[in-house]
Parts: C-alpha cells; structure tokens; sequence
C-alpha cells in the first residue's frame, strides 16, 4: 500500500512536543531503545543527583540537554546507554528548609522537636518538588531512568557509604583530630574546604580594620626616652583582639624601633614595625628629630626617628601587656613568637595571634607553647571565647568557678553576648555598630588605637546560608586526601576535560593546594558516621555493613548492653527492598545513636555522634548506586558501569561532585571515576547578570517550553556559545533558532513533501542511482552531507556539541536550502519522472532523512517526527523511530573536495555579489554585463571555471572574466593588523606599518600568492604573514569592487537598455508568480493572462513574451486598451493593471 508524506499547514514545534512525547510513553520507547541495544558494549553515563526540595530552573534545561545528547548520540552509535536517576536527600539545604518551614533553629531540635520528628520532616521535604522535576526532565525529553532512582537516604545506598569509608579506615585515612576548621554559626556546623570554596563563597567585603598597641614589658633600652614602647600589629578582625595571647613576627624579616606619635592622642611612643612597612604608617618625608620637634597633635603627617634594628628572631621572648583583659588564659601567654608565614605584603609585619580562631594561628602558638584563650562552659566543655552561634558567651552559659576564676566580669559584662558579626543577629542590620567598631573604638578611647580604617578584602561566606564563616576549632573526623594528592594528581592528568583548561586550572590547581577532607557535620539529617569508640577514646570500630552492625547488637544483646536487638525482622544478607524498608531498620539517626556495641575488650562503644559531609553521598554514587559490594559486584568490577565513560555538571561541581567522585575512586580503587566530564558554565539572563527570583529576571523553563518548545531551547542553548562558557539567555534567540534552523528545515521537508507526492516518489520503489551518474550539484550536496557526517560525528565524540550543532544548522540552511534546493526546484516541478528528476527526489530524500538521524541528539522531538514522516511515509510506526537508529556513517567515496571548494567559491563570490547589488539597490532580477576576478593563484582559477556558468546564472550576469594582477586594471591596498604584529614586534611596530602602508603592487601580490613577505625594518628581520594584514581593492570608475579573505571580484554595475528590458520581463514574471499564488491556482494550473498596450511593455513582450508564458504557465498573453484587471501589479514604480484567469 502506498502512503504519501505527511504535509502539514504549519510549524508548530510546542504541539510537535507534545504529541511526540506522548508517543514515546505510549511506545515505551526509551526502554525500547536500551532493549535494542541489550549486549551491545557498554557507554557508562553517571546523573549527578538534584536535590527535589528546590525547584527546577532554566539552568537545569542546559545541563540535562548536554547529558541528553551524548547518550542519545551513543546509543545511535551501537552503544547500551543505562542512565540511572538519582536524588540528593541528605544536607543543609534540606535541613534549613525545614528550620525555615517550623520557625525553628538548630538548638531546638531535640527539644522544642525530637530528633526523630525533625529527620521524618527532612525526608518529606526533600522530595517536595520531585513531580516538578520529573515533569522538567520529561518535557525537554531528557531520557533518564526516573522509575528506578538511587536516593542517598535509602539505607542500602548508605550501607555502601559505609562500606566505602571502612575501606578508606582500613587504609589508615580516616582520622579524629581537634583542629581550627571554617564554621557555620548560621547553619551550625563545620565545612570542608571544598565547601567553602564553590563559586560565590569567597565574596568583597568591607570590614573595620584596627593597627593595635600593645604595651611592652621590660623593654630594651633602645626603646626608653620617648612615650610608651610598643608593638603594631594589623587585623583585619578586632573582634578576635580580646583572645590574643602571642605576636608573631617573621624570623628573617627586618624590623625597626621608631619615635613617632599616636595619631589620634598625639601622645609619643616608640613603635615596633617591620622596614619594609614603615612609610605606610609614618611620613616619607617626616624623618628625623626636627620633625619629631616639629610635630603637633593633630598633623596628618606621622614623624619619625628610627632609633633601633632588629632581625624578627631577636624579638622572639619579648612580653607585652594583654590588649583587653576581659579574660585571662589558663597558660603561657602574651609574648612574641616566630613563623616563617609572616609577610610584609601588607599591615606591620608583627601579626596578632588568636590561637582559638586560625588554623595558621593555632599550629604556630602550639609549636611555641603559647596557650589559646578558650573558655569553660557550664557543660564542663572548653570551648573559645565566641560561642557556636557566633556570639560571645554569656555570662550565664559560663561556668560559675571559670568566672570566679577566670574572668574580669566588670570588664566583659557589656561585651558578653555580643554576636561578633552582625550577619549572625536577625535583629540587626549593615547600618548597625558591629563588634569589630565597639572594640575599636574602646581601643581608641584608651589610646590604644594607631589607625582605624575601613578595608575591603575578601572572605569567605556559607555555601548554603549566605552568611560569613568563623574559623572555629572542632573535634572532627577528617580523610587524609593529602596522603593521596599526587595520585589524584597523576589520574587527573588522563581525564578530558571540556574545557581543557578547568582540568589545569581550577581543578588541577585545587588538587595541587588540597587540604584534608574534613568529613564531620554536627548535623542531624544525613549518613551518620559508622565509628563506634569506647568513652576513653582509645577503642573503636569503623562499620563496613548493616550485617556486621546487626551481628554487633546481637553481641550486647548478649553481653547485657543492650535489651533487646531493634533490628530482630532484619535478616542479613538478604537485599531486597523490603528487608531494607524503614519499618525494618532505619540508618538515620536518632536509631543508630541509641545502638551500643561491644569492645574487643568489653567495653561499651558508642556511636560518634557526627554526620558526613553529603558531598561524600554523591561523589559515592558510582559504588551506591548499585548497593556494591552486596549486590551488582561482578557488574561494577568487570568495567561494565565504572568508571564512567562520561558525565557533565555545572562549573560549581568542580570542587563539588567532581571533586569527591574523583577523590573517592582514587582512595578505594587507585583509579577515575570518570574518563570525560563536561563543566559547563552559568545561564545568565541576556545583560550578563545572574538569574535570580529577587532580581526578576529569571526564566520559566515551563513557560518556555510551553511556548516555544524543547527542541528550539535545547538547540538554541546548545549552539550559541560552548557549554562551558556563560550564556547570556534571551528568548529572542530561540525564537531565531525557531526561524532559521527549524523553520528552514521544516519549508525543506514540506517542499520535498509536496512534489514528492504529486509525483507519486517512492524512495523504496527504485534503485538508488549511482553517484557518479548523478547531476554535479546531486554530487556536491552529497559530497557536502558525507563530509557533514564525519565532522559531526567527530564533534561529538569530542564533546563539542556547540561545533555540531553551527555545522547542522549551516548545511540546512545555507547548503541545502539556500543553495540546493532552490537552484534544484525547476528539476522538481518537470513533468515526468525523468532520470534527472529522480536524482533530484533521491538526493534530497537522503538529505533530509541523515539530517534527521544528525540532529537527533540535540533536537530529539522534531527529528523524531522528520525521521518517521520520510520512513514511514506516514505510518508512524514505531520501529521508524530515529531514535531506534544507528548514526549516519559517511561514505568517503562520495567525497570531492575539489567539487566542495569549488561550490564553496562559487557561494562565496555569489553572496559578495549579491552584496554589492544591495549597496547600489540592483534587484537580482536585473541583468548585469561582466564581472572581474581578479586571480592569485591558479588553483583558484581552476577552482572557479566549473562553477562559472552556475555563478553567472545565480547574480544574473552575462560574463565572467579572470584577469591577472599583472594587467593593472584593480589597484590593492594593505592595513597591518596591529593585534597580530604588536606582540611580535613591539617596539618597531610603528615603522612596520608605514612600510608596510608603502608596498609596491608586485609586493602584495607576492604575500598572496607565497602567504609571506620577509622585510628589513631598523635593522631587523620582519616577516608578514597573510593573516597579519588586511588586503582590498579600491573602487573603478563604473564598478563596484568587494574583498573577502583573498578573493576580489570587480562588478560591473551599468545597465544598458537591453539588460534593463530584460531586467523587467524578470520582474514581470515575479509579480505574476505572486498572483498565482494570491489566486489559489494549483502548480500545475495553465492560466491566460492579458495587459495593457505599453509601449515599454510591448518591447518586453516582443522579445521576452515567450520566456515569460514558459515560466508562469500562461497558454496566452494578450496586449489590450480596455479591459477589467485583476489587480495591478507594482512594475518599475509603475502600476500596471493585469487580468489573470485559469486556462480550461
């Protein structure tokens, strides 16, 4: 039974998605595409899992969209492609959702809410959105297994977490140490570095910046005579002044003794502070004793007079008084110490030393034997001075005897419970006074203030909340990834990354700095640490299964630990779901916290009460997802679905999911977890701004889809710039896409369509004709798609979409379209099916049915129905489906290169053509004499005479006419390109263009014809490339002359009386073509024609009458004076009045 292509009366790509997708789910057609590859080799995909407790936003189209196309691309290349969703449950967002949701904070759960209530709230509300992402994922038609997720919180998933740490203990990289670590206040917990160090984390901030005196006891002699003798030190946190204990000085770094005065008191003193810093505190200009003498209180100028030198080691010991005495340490204090981290690039070169709050602080105060300034709160716990909301503690929060003891309550009554940055108090606001102005200024009021200024300098901010961080001391587990850098290092160097350069930069340079892996969180909602430990700390057992933990409780079930066992209907070794279900055990807390185990010496054994770092959850995927070890080993082992072959995420991944992806293989397996990864970059809106709610600029992806369809968006995000960098969104360019790409297409196939069923074209019902028998055009379109398959084919494989995407969308409509089809047409509308004709239909129907399987990948909707309206000629069956196909292979017998560049010269010189016309308002319907190439090389020449006759026939010339540069008749100028030679030749460049302004005619030629000239300019060897300048011809008198690359053409532009007549029976035959059409005949419909007798229309008539009736079907053209027009047709500024009726 014959069927005809379907024809439609509009493109309407929203309905084409929606009709295809229903499609898809009543075929079922992705499981279909994964079972008609079952066997196949295997193309290993990973799905960075989305958290669902936020909604999907435009950004999410472009990321999903890249994963999309290389699976559906592997798949067309014989690939099976499992790709497996998956939901990020666990973390801070989910937890300060909840907060948010219950008005509550951190501190109330287990009081104002159990443990067990807030956790059962966390698991519901990370799922609050999942129906919105899954909605998403199915209408940009992004095939991914929905049905089947992994979720973090699952308790298989968070047994092979376990399993996977007891591996990295095992190794001795698993470790409890008490150290400074950045701190939340605001979400009241520690980070990990790569936390703090996601994109928008370390932010500008102006802060109050305080140079502090601190008093010296017993000072030097060389120090007496003038004021107070003191030591400048810099911070940047006054806050952190009152639980100084140290100042650090560099061993090897020069340092001065001063007279000189406080600026603010204007009483003398004699300052310590490096050299290399001294004129940034004190006058240049201002040295000596006069100027001491000359100084009053108030001069903006600083004095001073060096009086005393010193290496930083010779003030090492040296003891000054406590700046703020609010508290005393319980240790050796107040003294100055050395550290090779000190500098001069900035403050004094003397730095004030918190050892409770900096990493840098405390490791070198330890080394000294320098005691922090730590508190003891009323639970008995040390603790320093600010407390774990980021205030300083109350007096009532203190032990009674450390306040007796230790505090000097008058002075650190008005102090305490000061929040120390105001972010940290919903009550207060930038505009009020914060803690660092207070203590500055108190300092200022005792005279113990040398410069108060504001600062702007960069710090770190919560990834979650927004809010500033604190360097905090805690007692954390921590995984020793330094212990394995080099090795991270090593493997990172085999991955291909796109783009290259965040493989070396941004990751690479991360791994080269990497710190360890600080894994704690004082969490409740997440994977709890499985590390039980005896009080005293020195026994304790890493979990490795929830097997190994239920044969734990059976033990202090026996040992009378524990009552009874809570896992009884848990039976081991079986991994279904339901053995794993919640109503069996639960791997959360509060359960696990109440198990005890047993010692090996019998002792109790209790469970760290800390969480893991959720970035431990997913970059864990590979392993969990697949509950390895217990089950799917011999798959994950056997490489069938690790490493993967691929994956892709946002540029804030990058020391996210990629980075503990990577971390994790290279720990337990000593290898990548991925082979390619794309990192793609922001979706900004279209002035380069962040897309935002509060800013109102962000995008709707439903809406989006709704209105213009996936594959417009898809396609648009895809080829306007690389992945990996920014996009600035507009929907003006998908709309642009929509017009010159689907558009074009859809005009292409609709063309076809109309033609090939009026002749009745069966693509199957003929044998395909030879390509050598084919007409030349068949040939080059051919050539073109051949040569089009291997570039795609090859972009993709090289994870460059973007180049895929541009050389689709250029072949469709400049080569196809633009080009073939429409210098074709007249082979189309013939009357029999000649062997011309055939080749036509074959060619085209080829075209478009590789087109459809090219762009398959990137625009799966509409290639889907292009692909089944040519298959299946109207069937739409689904074995038709392009996405059941295998991708186009090219046919490299078919290639003619000579052919490509000969018609790709011929579009060229046709479009400059065609420009020059426009400058100058000639239609293309007028015919014009000549035009002049002017030839460089006889490659070119040889390259242009195939093409000549179609070229004349194209911009409607009569003549082509090749001359050489020796005949003189165009003169050429050159422009150096400055952007080119500059940083070649720098200082020279000057002279180099006025030499190169003055080449000779021969001399330009020569660059065109060898690619080069070598100059001699001062002195010094210069060679000029082609690409370094810039060769025109300039205008003739009657023509037009245009430059592209090194091809000039020379365009005749007079018009004499024999081209204008012609110009105007090309004319005539436009307008009535349009009047056909306007009247609603047929193609095939023959028409009668008459118009008014005009003697300028009687002389186009004359000579052109009968190429005028060939060409729009008239069986007659009468010339008459009176008579009822049709309409009139607009000729030359003239109306001229027209009848049209159908021939019977």
């Amino acid at each position: 039974m014959s069927h005809k292509f379907p024809e439609y009366d509009s493109l309407q790509l929203s309905g084409i998605n929606q009709k295809v997708l229903d499609q898809w789910q009543e075929e079922d057609l992705f499981a279909r595409s994964l079972a008609l590859r079952e066997g196949a080799p295997s193309f290993v995909f990973y799905e960075g899992p989305p958290s669902a407790n936020g909604l999907p936003g435009i950004h999410h189209v472009m990321a999903r969209s890249i994963k999309d196309i290389f699976c559906r691309y592997k798949t067309m290349k014989g690939f099976r492609v499992d790709r497996k969703a998956g939901w990020d449950t666990h973390g801070l967002p989910v937890e300060l959702g909840v907060e948010m949701a219950f008005g509550i904070t951190k501190e109330d759960i287990g009081k104002v809410i159990s443990i067990e209530q807030y956790n059962a709230a966390c698991r519901e509300h990370v799922m609050k959105y999942t129906h919105e992402w899954e909605q998403l994922t199915r209408l940009m038609g992004y095939w991914v297994d929905m049905k089947h997720p992994y979720i973090t919180y699952d308790n298989r998933y968070i047994e092979t977490l376990w399993y996977l740490l007891s591996q990295i203990y095992k190794k001795g990289l698993l470790y409890k140490g008490y150290t400074i670590q950045p701190y939340s206040p605001a979400a009241g917990t520690g980070l990990s570095t790569h936390e703090l160090n996601q994109p928008g984390c370390y932010r500008d901030v102006k802060d109050t910046t305080c140079v502090a005196q601190f008093r010296i006891l017993e000072p030097r002699a060389e120090l007496l005579g003038h004021g107070e003798p003191v030591f400048l030190a810099w911070t940047t946190t006054p806050w952190t002044l009152p639980s100084n204990t140290a100042l650090c000085v560099g061993p090897e770094i020069d340092y001065v003794a001063v007279r000189s005065f406080n600026p603010y008191t204007g009483s003398p003193i004699t300052a310590v502070v490096a050299r290399a810093l001294l004129h940034t505190l004190f006058s240049k200009e201002h040295e000596g004793q006069e100027a001491l003498e000359a100084y009053k209180p108030g001069d903006k100028k600083l004095p001073y007079l060096i009086v005393a030198e010193w290496k930083g080691k010779e003030l090492v010991d040296m003891r000054y008084e406590q700046l703020l005495p609010w508290m005393r340490p319980d240790g050796d204090a107040f003294r100055v110490i050395a550290g090779d981290f000190v500098t001069t690039v900035d403050g004094t070169g003397i730095v004030h030393i918190a050892p409770t709050f900096g990493a840098d602080d405390n490791k070198v105060a330890k080394a000294s034997g320098i005691a922090g300034l730590t508190v003891l709160d009323k639970d008995g716990n040390l603790r320093p001075m600010v407390d774990m909301t980021g205030r300083l503690f109350r007096l009532e929060d203190l032990d009674p005897s450390f306040v007796k003891d230790f505090v000097n309550v008058e002075l650190y009554q008005p102090y305490a419970g000061r929040y120390v940055k105001n972010a940290y108090d919903d009550s207060l606001t930038e505009a009020d006074e914060t803690l660092d102005v207070t203590i500055a200024m108190q300092l200022k009021q005792e005279g113990r203030a040398f410069k108060i200024e504001k600062y702007v300098h960069s710090y770190p901010h919560c990834w979650r909340t927004d809010k500033p961080v604190l360097y905090y001391p805690l007692d954390s587990w921590f995984i020793r990834t330094t212990a394995c850098r080099e090795e991270m290092m090593r493997l990172n160097d085999t991955i291909n990354w796109k783009p290259e350069s965040t493989g070396t930069g941004r990751f690479g340079k991360w791994l080269e700095n990497l710190q360890d892996w600080n894994l704690s969180r004082s969490r409740y909602w997440g994977t709890p640490l499985p590390i039980w430990r005896t009080e005293d700390g020195r026994e304790e057992l890493c979990i490795s299964s929830v097997e190994e933990l239920y044969q734990g409780i059976e033990e202090s079930v026996r040992r009378g630990l524990m009552k009874e066992n809570p896992w009884k209907d848990f039976i081991p070794g079986l991994y279904t779901k339901e053995n794993y279900d919640n109503d069996k055990i639960n791997l959360h807390r509060p359960y696990v916290d109440d198990i005890i185990l047993v010692s090996p010496s019998g002792k109790p054994m209790y469970r760290e009460t800390d969480l893991i770092d959720v970035w431990f959850d997913s970059g864990a995927m590979p392993f969990a997802q697949l509950h390895y070890p217990f089950e799917n080993k011999e798959l994950l082992d056997s490489g069938r679905a690790f490493p993967a072959d691929f994956i892709a995420e946002g540029v804030d991944q990058t020391r996210g999911w990629f980075f503990t992806l990577h971390a994790i293989a290279t720990m337990v397996r000593g290898t990548n977890s991925f082979k390619a990864v794309i990192s793609n970059g922001l979706v900004l809106d279209k002035n380069g701004n962040k897309m935002s709610k509060r800013l109102g600029n962000a995008v709707d992806p439903f809406e989006t889809i709704q209105k213009y369809g996936s594959d417009p968006l898809r396609w648009y995000m895809i080829s306007n710039s690389s992945p990996w960098d920014n996009l600035k969104f507009g929907v003006e360019g998908i709309d642009e896409v929509r017009r010159k790409f689907f558009a074009t297409l859809y005009n292409t196939y609709q063309f076809f369509a109309l033609y090939a069923n009026l002749d009745a074209f069966d693509p199957t019902a003929s044998e395909e004709i030879p390509y050598k028998e084919r007409p030349e055009i068949d040939r080059w379109i051919l050539s073109t798609l051949n040569s089009l398959i291997l570039e795609v084919d090859s972009d993709l494989e090289d994870y460059e979409p973007t180049r895929a995407a541009r050389a689709i969308g250029d072949f469709v409509s400049e080569q196809l379209s633009n080009w073939y089809v429409r210098l074709s047409r007249r082979r189309f509308w013939a009357g029999e099916m000649t062997t011309d004709k055939l080749s036509a239909y074959q060619t085209l129907y080829r075209c478009l049915v590789t087109v459809a399987k090219l762009m398959a990948p990137i625009a799966p909707f509409y290639a889907d129905q292009l692909y089944r309206d040519l298959v299946s000629r109207g069937t739409n069956a689904t074995e038709h489906s392009v996405h059941l196909a295998d991708f186009p292979q090219a046919d490299r017998s078919e290639i003619n290169e000579p052919l490509e560049r000969s018609m790709h010269l011929a579009q060229s010189i046709c479009s400059m053509v065609l420009a020059l016309r426009r400058k100058v308002n000639i239609k293309v319907r007028q015919p014009l004499q000549r035009l002049m190439i002017p030839v460089t090389s006889e490659e070119d020449h040889q390259a242009i005479l195939p093409v000549v006759p179609l070229i004349l026939s194209e911009v409607n010339l009569k003549e082509l006419q090749f001359v050489t540069d020796g005949e003189g008749i165009l003169v050429k100028r050159i422009k150096p390109d400055f952007k080119k030679l500059g940083p070649r030749y720098g200082k020279i460049m000057k002279s180099i263009a006025s030499v190169v302004a003055e080449l000779s005619q021969d001399e330009i030629a020569t660059i065109e014809r060898t690619g080069q000239i070598d100059l001699t300019v001062e002195g010094s060897p210069v060679t000029i490339l082609r690409d370094d300048v810039e060769i025109y011809s300039e205008d003739i008198p009657g023509w037009l002359v245009a430059n592209e690359g090194t091809l000039t053409i020379a365009l005749d532009i007079t018009i004499t009386d024999e081209l204008r007549l012609e110009g105007m029976a090309r004319e005539l035959v436009n307008r009535i073509q349009n009047l056909r059409k306007q009247s609603g005949f047929e193609v095939s419909d023959k028409v009668r024609l008459t118009l008014p007798e005009d003697e300028e229309l009687h002389r186009v008539l004359t000579v052109y009458g009968s190429y005028i009736a060939k060409e729009v079907q008239a069986v007659s053209i009468e010339e008459k004076s009176a008579f009822t027009p049709t309409l009139e047709l607009d000729l030359d500024e003239r109306l001229i009045p027209i009848y049209i009726e159908k021939a019977i």
